[in-house]
């Protein structure tokens, strides 16, 4: 017997039409490149996507077909996402920090047809298309592009396919190879979304003014451009400039109240306001993912600023989110100090996503480290264009993590496990060592990778960017390890470098760490 429920297929279309009717007169603003703000209405965003619709149509875009965006998290770039989407074509967002042969690759592999960029990213977008036989044209997002072609047509109308409508196509970063596509689908993203404006998640409300910092490209800004229309707060996209004053002007006049980016900006906000000083009201709350955050700048956040830290984890094959860290009955209820060492795990999984710890030893007791395996109704089930399965027979796809779960159900990252330093048949966890490092005062920004070793395989190397104007020894930036850890767990030499290398997402690029220094321990 079939239920006799109205099908009314979760298409993301509907967000914005949501958005439009019952928070028509809610603000979409944006800075522009020159630093001015774009500010639109809702009801005005979806208008223009729509005519935005209709000369895609034009050209010949239907559903499937794959139109890439080039561009930082604009107003037009937003307004470009519900246009491709609403009328079946795929979305696919383009690091805008890779170089012109890596972007090439990634769009021959997608098969996109036209790019929406910004404008001065024309340079880079023609490049691309030089080495991309599959691109027919480029328009540039905003004036001289989209803008009059909104202008110039009417109206689409949006939806008439099914949930199950391919959506937007997103690349893994490719530490560990060629980038893999992620085919999100109109359900899993409407699940999604469904699933971050949960209070435990992002708890995102009406009332909220929200600035995502995380980039469009990186896993769809985590869910964010679609989870604010959602629930009618103000999104505020910050543009190119990502720096600590600009993003701390954006928070101060735009009355930004929840954010999310990864911990390289918040480092950046915080030196800021230790330069130049200030406060961070109305900011009430922030999402910090992407990498591990430092337990010292997760109390900076608290203690001194009076902002709510939620430490997420998640990746693009789970469209992107995977756990939170917000306290549970249990945890709520334990000591402060107890509690705060508890939230600075990865947290606990949201309803729609599973978790579960593989060991090689089916005798291993509980809170034994071993392979992270996830699953869930918005996980990959295979990669863009390829034959096999993402997952096992049963669903669980291989995350690459080395975790943990507590006995209160928490999410403990203890490392990835191509960054594990296996020394001597044991495993040193890298990100313990750079969570010690970062407390260290002089130090900026830090990673661990395995050094090769001709008695013990591996050891642990210690990179250091230090503060601006700050100097130290080796003896000194050493010190906190001591009774921290096993000592045989001590980092055996530390490099300095001016500028620690960050890959496409803007987090440490330990692979690029690995080639140039993977060989220091043998060399000296």
């Amino acid at each position: 017997m079939n239920g006799s429920m109205l099908d009314w297929p979760l298409t993301l279309d509907r967000i914005m039409v949501h958005a439009e009717r019952w928070h028509p007169d809610q603000m979409v603003v944006g800075a522009a490149a020159d630093g001015t703000m774009v500010r639109r209405t809702y009801a005005e965003c979806g208008d223009r996507a729509r005519r935005l619709s209709a000369a895609l149509i034009a050209r010949g875009i239907g559903r499937g077909d794959r139109v890439g965006t080039l561009g930082w998290n604009t107003v037009p770039h937003f307004e470009a996402w519900y246009a491709i989407m609403g009328i079946g074509a795929v979305c696919h967002t383009l690091n805008l920090r890779m170089n012109a042969e890596q972007l090439a690759w990634v769009a021959r592999d997608a098969g996109d047809r036209l790019l929406l960029v910004d404008a001065a990213l024309l340079p880079l977008a023609q490049a691309v298309q030089a080495l991309c036989p599959t691109i027919e044209g480029i328009v540039v997002l905003g004036e001289g592009g989209t803008d009059e072609l909104v202008e110039a047509h009417r109206p689409a109308t949006w939806g008439g396919f099914g949930e199950d409508q391919p959506a937007g196509l997103c690349y893994t970063s490719g530490t560990t190879g060629d980038p893999k596509g992620v085919l999100y689908t109109h359900r899993s993203n409407f699940l999604h979304t469904l699933t971050i404006i949960q209070p435990d998640i992002f708890g995102l409300a009406g009332v909220d003014s929200v600035l995502p910092i995380v980039p469009m490209f990186h896993a769809n800004a985590w869910g964010i451009a679609f989870a604010a229309p959602a629930v009618g707060a103000k999104l505020v996209m910050p543009g190119p400039r990502l720096d600590g004053a600009s993003i701390h002007r954006l928070i101060r006049e735009e009355g930004v109240t929840t954010s999310a980016a990864v911990p390289t900006v918040w480092q950046g906000l915080l030196d800021h306001l230790d330069r130049d000083g200030g406060d961070l009201e109305p900011l009430r709350r922030v999402v910090i993912g992407g990498a591990a955050c430092p337990p010292s700048m997760q109390r900076r956040l608290v203690d001194q600023y009076g902002v709510e830290v939620r430490h997420a984890w998640g990746m693009t094959e789970l469209s992107p989110l995977g756990s939170v860290s917000t306290p549970n009955a249990a945890v709520a209820g334990l000591d402060p100090e107890e509690r705060r060492r508890v939230l600075m795990s990865q947290g606990r999984p949201p309803l729609g996503v599973d978790l579960k710890i593989v060991t090689d030893d089916p005798a291993a007791g509980p809170e034994v480290p071993g392979r992270l395996l996830a699953r869930g109704a918005a996980t990959v089930g295979r990669y863009f264009g390829r034959e096999g399965p993402a997952t096992d027979a049963e669903g669980w796809f291989e995350t690459g993590d080395v975790a943990v779960i507590d006995r209160h159900g928490f999410l403990h990252i203890t490392d990835r496990d191509k960054d594990v330093v296996k020394s001597g048949g044991e495993w040193i966890s890298s990100q313990g060592l750079e969570a010690i490092a970062a407390e260290h005062p002089a130090v900026a920004h830090c990673a661990v990778i395995a050094a090769d070793c001709d008695r013990w395989g591996e050891r642990p190397l210690l990179v250091v960017q230090l503060r601006a104007g700050m100097d130290c020894g080796d003896a000194a930036l050493l010190e906190p390890f001591d009774g921290a850890v096993p000592r045989w767990w001590v980092p055996d030499a530390i490099v300095r470098v001016d500028a620690m290398p960050l890959g496409p997402t803007g987090k440490i690029d330990k692979r690029a760490l690995r080639t140039a220094y993977r060989g220091r321990l043998r060399a000296s």
